[in-house]
C-alpha cells in the first residue's frame, strides 16, 4: 500500500503539468485578451482606447509577451506558491478567492450532509420496498430532481418567496446585516438565508444518490450471501446493516475525490442566480473577462484538489471494501 501511495503521489507531477498547459492553452484559446475585453466593455459605455494605449496596457499585463514565456512565467510563480495578480480586481489572486471561502466551504459542506442525510435513508427504504407506493413516489421525485436544472429551481424559489411571502430568497444576508460585522443576530440572518441554496443545489445529488445507492443495494440483496444469512435466522436489519449496505456504499466512497474541488468551487451558475458571495462567480467573471491568471489558477487549485481528492477515496475504498487489493 505504501508504494502505490508513493507511485500515485509521484504521478501527481505530471499530471498537474499537463494540466496546467491545457488549461492555459484553453484560456487563450477565445479570440482577444483581457484588454480586448476592458476596451470592449469601455466602448459600450461610451469611451474608446487608441492602438497606443492598448499597446501600454498590454505591456503593463505582459500580455505582448509570447505564449510560452507567459506559460513559464506562470508556472514559476505557481510553484512558489504565488497565485499571480487578477487583472479586472487589481488584487492578488490568493486574496481575492480568499476572501469568498469561507462561505463557499460551508454552503458546500452543508450540501453534502444534507444529500447524505437525505439520500442514505430514502435509498435503503425504497430499496428495501422496492415496488412499493412509497417506493414510486420517491422514484418519481428522484427523476423529478433530476431533470430539473438547479438555477431553475432556484428560479422558482426566487419567485414564490417575492410573489407569496413577500421575502427576497437571493443572497445570504438581508440588507441590513450585509456590511455589519458579525453577531447572534447576523448568525441567525444568515440561517434564514442558507437554506434555500442548500436544498437548490442539493437537490440533483439527492436525487442522483438516491437512484444510485437504490440500485447497487438491490443488486446486493438478491445474491446469495444474503439468502444465506436470511435461512440462517439473521434478523433483517442486520443483514442489511453489516453485508449488502457495506458493499452499496462504495459509489459514494468514490465520489469523494470530487468533493473536495466541490467544496472550494461551489455551484457557479446557482451562485450567479441567488447572488451568493461564494468562488463561484468570481470563476465565472474571470473566464468572461479572460482574466487568465485568476481563471487559470482557480481551475489549477481545483484540479489539484481533484487529483487529491482521487487518491482520497482510492485509499478509503481499499480500506473500506477488503475485496479491493493494490499491489
Amino acid at each position: 500500500m505504501v508504494s502505490y501511495v508513493i507511485r500515485r503521489i509521484l504521478l501527481m507531477i505530471p499530471t498537474l503539468l499537463v494540466i496546467s498547459f491545457l488549461t492555459f492553452v484553453i484560456i487563450e484559446l477565445p479570440p482577444g485578451d483581457y484588454v480586448t475585453s476592458y476596451a470592449q466593455s469601455l466602448e459600450s459605455s461610451g469611451q474608446q482606447l487608441n492602438r497606443e494605449q492598448l499597446e501600454l496596457l498590454r505591456r503593463r499585463y505582459g500580455l505582448d509577451k509570447p505564449f510560452h514565456q507567459r506559460y513559464i512565467h506562470w508556472m514559476r510563480n505557481l510553484s512558489r506558491g504565488d497565485l499571480g495578480q487578477s487583472f479586472s480586481y487589481g488584487e492578488p489572486v490568493t486574496r481575492l478567492i480568499a476572501e469568498r471561502l469561507p462561505m463557499t466551504i460551508v454552503i458546500s459542506i452543508s450540501t453534502i450532509l444534507f444529500t447524505w442525510m437525505l439520500a442514505i435513508p430514502i435509498a435503503i427504504f425504497s430499496a428495501v420496498r422496492k415496488y412499493t407506493p412509497g417506493d414510486y413516489f420517491f422514484t418519481f421525485v428522484g427523476f423529478i430532481g433530476l431533470s430539473i436544472p438547479n438555477f431553475f429551481l432556484a428560479i422558482i424559489l426566487m419567485y414564490i418567496g417575492f410573489a407569496f411571502f413577500g421575502v427576497s430568497m437571493g443572497g445570504l444576508f438581508s440588507r441590513e446585516y450585509l456590511l455589519a460585522p458579525w453577531s447572534m443576530g447576523k448568525f441567525i440572518d444568515l440561517l434564514k438565508h442558507i437554506w434555500v441554496p442548500i436544498v437548490v443545489i442539493g437537490t440533483a445529488g439527492t436525487a442522483g444518490m438516491i437512484r444510485v445507492l437504490r440500485a447497487t443495494l438491490l443488486d446486493e440483496l438478491g445474491k446469495d450471501y444474503v439468502r444465506t444469512a436470511r435461512s440462517k435466522g439473521i434478523t433483517e436489519l442486520r443483514i442489511l446493516l453489516k453485508h449488502p449496505l457495506r458493499v452499496a456504499i462504495n459509489p459514494l466512497i468514490s465520489t469523494i475525490g470530487w468533493l473536495l474541488p466541490t467544496v472550494i468551487s461551489g455551484e457557479v451558475i446557482t451562485s450567479q442566480v441567488l447572488s451568493l458571495p461564494t468562488t463561484g462567480p468570481l470563476l465565472l467573471g474571470a473566464l468572461m473577462n479572460q482574466d487568465m491568471y485568476l481563471a487559470g489558477s482557480f481551475v489549477m487549485v481545483l484540479s489539484a484538489l481533484t487529483v487529491v481528492g482521487t487518491l482520497i477515496s482510492d485509499l478509503a475504498l481499499a480500506i473500506v471494501d477488503p475485496r479491493i487489493r493494490y499491489s
